[in-house]
């Protein structure tokens, strides 16, 4: 028997690399995009929540009957409680009322007990999502809090596994790693394992515009004026995590709402990948890049596409939802032509 595995569990990880050929034609560089979508989580998340989870039982923290809390935009609930469901735990999460609302259908549907918190209030306000899980994981007993933001587990989940993955994928041949950056723990610790094999290949992380982390990286100081509202969920920051190693990281491409839109779609219409919103964001951040570095045809670029387009579908994905942030009059494309309905009479 091959391909078989005790519980979904066992998928996790080993997710494939797939060349782009029509977003990225422009680019002389040898582009894969690494579809994290195909882990049974739907996201990269799944790696970091089996990997905690799994430290903290071996720690004796976790017992059955026992609850996990965390704070999550999505992704990151999705997989703790799809953890929590296979290992027999109670399972609480902090959601951003920038969640859209099928996100929140969706850990409901795996059994979370949810909190929806304003997004836009400082990391320490007692209403943020931060401060909510802190406080339900420290109020409810045999808890523990993942906290991604500050898990160095975060980081070593990442190391173990998507890092040697690309290295092994591309057989050593890896020259840029570009991926979107929110807590940190995808892109640091898979450079930090990238680096250790060829200290040349270059980190490439993207950030919000709204967000603190790109000029932070180039200052090291925080400039609250960069923070305002955005529309991208799961990247960006208006703190620092601990699990974003900025020392791994050689260069930061910040990328705006609209373009991150568009290039979602256009992935999906000319890739045939139905990525979520930080997927067209990785991508524009890449087109940015290529803007203003040169690359050869010996580069080989790996982008990392996080989570799958299905949670997002009344989002990005919605001619109604880009209509009302004003997307579709400003697009750069030929949007009639492009995204077209047809509907029958």
């Amino acid at each position: 028997m091959t391909n078989v595995h005790d519980n979904i569990l066992g998928l996790i990880g080993n997710t494939p690399l797939v060349k782009l050929n029509e977003v990225t034609k422009e680019i002389p560089a040898t582009v894969y995009a690494k579809l994290e979508s195909c882990n049974p989580g739907h996201s990269t998340k799944d790696r970091i929540a089996m990997h905690i989870i799994e430290a903290a039982e071996k720690k004796g923290l976790l017992k059955p009957g026992s609850t996990v809390v965390e704070t999550t935009s999505g992704n990151t609930g999705f997989s703790i409680a799809m953890v929590c469901i296979i290992k027999g735990y109670k399972c609480i999460l902090a959601v951003s009322d920038k969640t859209k609302k099928e996100k929140i259908a969706y850990l409901k549907a795996l059994g979370a007990v949810v909190y929806i918190c304003p997004a836009n209030v400082a990391a320490d306000d007692p209403r943020s999502y931060y401060e909510v899980a802190k406080r339900v994981a420290s109020e409810t007993p045999g808890s523990i809090y993942i906290n991604q933001y500050f898990n160095e587990l975060n980081i070593d989940a990442h190391y173990q596994t998507t890092g040697p993955e690309i290295w092994k994928q591309t057989q050593g041949k890896i020259t840029h790693l570009i991926a979107c950056t929110g807590t940190g723990g995808t892109l640091s610790g898979s450079a930090k394992f990238l680096k250790e094999q060829n200290p040349h290949i270059k980190i490439i992380g993207v950030d919000a515009s709204g967000s603190i982390l790109k000029s932070f990286h180039e200052t090291g100081e925080i400039h609250n004026e960069d923070i305002h509202p955005y529309q991208i969920e799961g990247m960006g920051k208006n703190l620092i995590p601990a699990a974003l190693l900025f020392d791994k990281i050689d260069e930061f491409v910040r990328v705006n709402d609209e373009m991150a839109a568009y290039r979602t779609r256009e992935i999906a219409l000319k890739e045939a990948i139905m990525g979520g919103y930080t997927t067209g964001a990785v991508t524009q951040g890449l087109l940015q890049y290529a803007n203003s570095h040169e690359f050869t045809e010996n580069d080989l670029v790996v982008a990392l596409f996080p989570d799958h387009g299905s949670r997002y579908i009344t989002k990005v994905y919605s001619d109604e939802w880009m209509a009302e942030q004003g997307f579709i009059n400003n697009c750069v494309h030929n949007y009639d032509e492009v995204y077209k309905t047809e509907f029958v009479k």
